[in-house]
């Protein structure tokens, strides 16, 4: 049987794995699996590729093939009981002949739940929590979705060291490295949509979809584009090179195809941030990399629909000009958003930040 210390190097492999799906498994999770055989060394890997294929445990046990038998399943995710486009794992795992299941993280999802359950009533010895904060860090997105019945959002930003977006003049092209902005696509290649709004669409014209990133899924683009009017005919979020929605209030009358828009109600300033992520919820989207300027970001801190943030900071100082952040209905000290910053990274001469949002004590 595998030692504690096989099992814990083969969840932190397992971790690793399902990192590859990240942008391509949506609506379920990404999963990793690793298979051990009975003197405890690694027979299989796998992991949840795309939605709709085999999952990471059917993966791995093809890999191990008989030396499966008698040997250990160490899952990042444990292991589901349903039959939904594909059969269910508890049901492969206890057909392999595998002995013992290590999973990392609980399944919230009560359609798919009860895979140890199970798997114990099959004889199978079933150990769950293991490297459990590392797993779920790494299935955020889709554990957001579940317990939330929203998208993940994390917030991207770049600015300078005194926070500024852009010059007095407007002029923003380029406060980061290209090092930071080719970073930029790999964040958003490991999500489902990226969204901006009206301001930065005017300014920027941006393309948003994924470059540079080999194999990517093409998120899908969102424009907030309240009263229609930022996004003229010809603009590059229109062409062919990744899917697109342009978000519009339902009195909007804008200048490009319906089959490309959502009408949404009207909040406070522009549009209903929480009816947004029903939309994008309802179309299997779990993460969203708000990509938006400082207006739009202001409306989703206000609406609570932050969860992470990633800033990447320019060692550059303008002194005045646009702030990184406006409104969010934050109007003193007590009432701040605290951050628990999980990593930083040089990326070139640049800083980039991670941080998620600290629970408000009641």
């Amino acid at each position: 049987m595998a030692t504690a210390v096989a099992e814990a190097a083969a969840m932190r492999r397992a971790i690793t794995l399902a990192a590859h799906g990240l942008g391509a498994t949506s609506p379920n999770p990404v999963v990793g699996s690793v298979v051990l055989d009975a003197a405890g060394e690694v027979v299989g890997e796998g992991w949840h590729e795309r939605a709709g294929g085999p999952h990471a445990e059917v993966n791995a046990l093809r890999a191990a093939g008989e030396r499966a038998r008698g040997g250990t399943a160490v899952v990042t995710l444990e292991p589901c009981n349903h039959t939904g486009r594909t059969g269910p794992c508890a049901q492969a795992l206890i057909d392999a002949g595998i002995a013992r299941v290590v999973y990392a993280v609980g399944d919230p999802n009560p359609t798919a739940t009860g895979g140890a359950q199970t798997l114990r009533a099959a004889g199978i010895q079933v150990e769950q929590g293991l490297l459990e904060a590392e797993a779920a860090e790494g299935n955020a997105a889709w554990l957001t979705s579940v317990r939330l019945g929203r998208p993940h959002v994390t917030w991207k930003y770049a600015a300078t060291l005194d926070g500024r977006i852009a010059a007095a003049d407007g002029t923003s092209r380029w406060i980061t490295s290209a090092e930071a902005r080719a970073d930029v696509h790999r964040l958003r290649a490991a999500c489902d949509a990226v969204v901006v709004g009206s301001g930065t669409q005017r300014a920027d014209d941006p393309h948003l979809a994924v470059r540079g990133v080999e194999g990517a899924v093409q998120p899908l683009r969102v424009v907030v584009d309240t009263n229609g009017t930022a996004v003229t005919p010809g603009a590059r979020v229109l062409d062919d090179a990744a899917p697109t929605l342009i978000a519009v209030a339902d009195d909007a009358s804008p200048a490009y195809a319906a089959e490309e828009t959502v009408r949404l109600p009207r909040a406070e300033g522009g549009l209903d941030i929480p009816a947004l992520l029903d939309v994008l919820h309802a179309r299997g989207v779990r993460s969203v990399l708000l990509e938006g300027g400082p207006t739009l970001a202001g409306a989703f801190v206000a609406a609570g629909a932050v969860d992470r943030v990633v800033g990447y900071l320019a060692p550059v100082l303008l002194g005045a000009g646009p702030a990184v952040l406006t409104g969010g209905g934050i109007t003193t000290i007590t009432e701040a958003l605290r951050l628990d910053v999980s990593e930083t990274v040089r990326i070139g001469p640049d800083l980039r930040i991670t941080a998620t949002l600290v629970a408000k004590e009641h």
